[in-house]
């Protein structure tokens, strides 16, 4: 995969050269990669949001650069404003930044925003909305009459509909209960697969970045300690205990039957790697 987001010696300062000046982020570097789909994990106040606002240029390095595609993001206005468009971030609780009186308009805003032709804006809206679940008929509703769950669609809709090659997500699924947090899961799986898009998760849910991500990247501090596969980050179980953080249950669990003595793999995080591995246990026993 070649590198789509290039993050270089990063250093964000909050109120620099006064006495309230906080260090957020650290001297950090990370590789985001075309079409991957990369969890950001970390305690709150660890520095996720700050870097999450970098990478579409909210926020400016104190040092350090972004680079989309190999270019600075800061190198020009013009950059810097395309940037926004194409690297979408859809904030923890979108649905309170409604605001246009119909979902159709609230969708549109975006690709209005873009200067794209009347035909082009429908299309997107109308492609969005389907991406996120939501249908014609509630198109022209008010999205201040809709529930919880579909606000947080239309929300999600709005940043898909300006079609960016890297989707940026913090806490999509706070707040719903299980049916809706799965499906909104599943609405922006089919938008990475559809568009071949970059997707970038910020969770508290160690069970679904665990299964669904093919790196994670640990913030602690306002510095990465750990970036790696979901196996190798949640190797280190007991540290991230320590930064506050905890690991998906299947991995308590094979860490616990390890420790009493059973021949398991401890590096279990998923459903699905638990039943591989109570399968293999099991043949190794009646193969004794």
């Amino acid at each position: 995969m070649e590198p789509i987001l290039e993050i270089n010696h990063l250093t964000h300062i909050y109120s620099p050269n006064t006495p309230f000046a906080q260090r957020a982020l650290d001297d950090v570097s990370l590789t985001i990669y075309g079409g991957e789909y990369l969890g950001i994990i970390g305690r709150t106040g660890s520095g996720k949001s700050t870097l999450i606002q970098h990478l579409n240029g909210l926020l400016r390095p104190t040092q350090g650069e972004i680079l989309f595609q190999g270019k600075d993001i800061w190198s020009s206005k013009e950059l810097t404003h395309s940037i926004r468009f194409q690297v979408g971030l859809v904030f923890q609780y979108p649905e309170y930044q409604l605001f246009e009186e119909t979902v159709y308009q609230d969708i549109a805003f975006g690709p209005r925003n873009m200067k794209l032709p009347e035909e082009e804006v429908d299309r997107r809206v109308r492609q969005a909305a389907s991406f996120a679940g939501l249908g014609d008929h509630v198109l022209e509703r008010s999205p201040f009459e809709l529930s919880g769950g579909q606000k947080r669609r239309v929300a999600i809709a709005g940043v898909i509909a300006m079609e960016p090659k890297v989707l940026v997500l913090d806490e999509p699924t706070a707040g719903l209960d299980p049916a809706g947090a799965a499906a909104i899961l599943a609405n922006i799986e089919a938008y990475r697969q559809a568009n071949h898009a970059t997707i970038i998760i910020v969770s508290h849910s160690m069970e679904d970045v665990a299964r669904l991500t093919d790196r994670l990247v640990v913030v602690s501090q306002g510095k990465l300690p750990y970036v790696g596969t979901p196996r190798e980050v949640f190797s280190h179980g007991p540290a991230l205990e320590e930064m506050g953080l905890g690991v998906p249950a299947m991995t308590r669990v094979f860490a616990r039957m390890r420790a009493l003595g059973a021949d398991v793999d401890p590096a279990v995080y998923t459903v699905e790697q638990a039943k591989e591995a109570f399968l293999t246990a099991l043949q190794k026993k009646e193969g004794m």
